[in-house]
């Protein structure tokens, strides 16, 4: 993502979701026609994957949403975001106006969107986005199969042994 790992965009520089989306879009756009690829978004993630899965339903066998936002096709894509004040002010730091410009975006559709393949991770004990609230965004969603990893937020550091198995099991299993 930009302003995010190798990217050299600085924050102050990424205005709108979609500047930020920039990069995954870009290498989707470029993956010959007969590659597919899993994605796997975390946190925020969530909505680059699902971006990306409006985009080029064609091109991803699977998306794994790790403790991540995952948007529905009934409301805007920046409805979770507007729904939790946590979420809202994480995404309103410095430079920022993700969810002004999210709250803008087109609904995400059932044919593109929703014809993708998707299973989620909950991570049992995280605290900015509960149990509870992961729970309540697979419920509106189709999703082939949830795993659970007792693990924070950030499970890449606190599970990675765990995440990593989940992660195989499920492209294995569903890609």
């Amino acid at each position: 993502m930009s302003a995010s790992g190798v990217n050299t965009k600085t924050l102050e520089e990424v205005r709108t979701f979609d500047q930020y989306n920039e990069p995954l879009i870009e290498f989707m756009a470029n993956l010959p026609e007969n590659e597919k690829v899993v994605l796997v978004g975390h946190s925020l993630g969530g909505l680059n994957l699902a971006f990306a899965m409006e985009k080029f339903p064609e091109k991803i066998s699977l998306a794994i949403f790790v403790t991540a936002i995952m948007p529905d096709t009934q409301h805007q894509p920046s409805y979770m975001l507007e729904k939790d004040l946590t979420l809202q002010a994480l995404l309103n730091r410095p430079g920022s106006t993700f969810v002004e410009s999210l709250s803008k975006a087109n609904k995400f559709t059932e044919d593109r969107y929703g014809s993708v393949p998707r299973v989620y991770i909950v991570c049992t004990e995280d605290i900015l986005l509960s149990p509870s609230l992961q729970r309540f965004m697979i419920e509106q969603n189709e999703v082939k199969e949830v795993m659970e990893i007792p693990a924070d937020h950030m499970a890449v550091f606190s599970k990675p042994k765990e995440l990593s198995e989940c992660i195989l099991e499920l492209a294995q299993k569903h890609a």
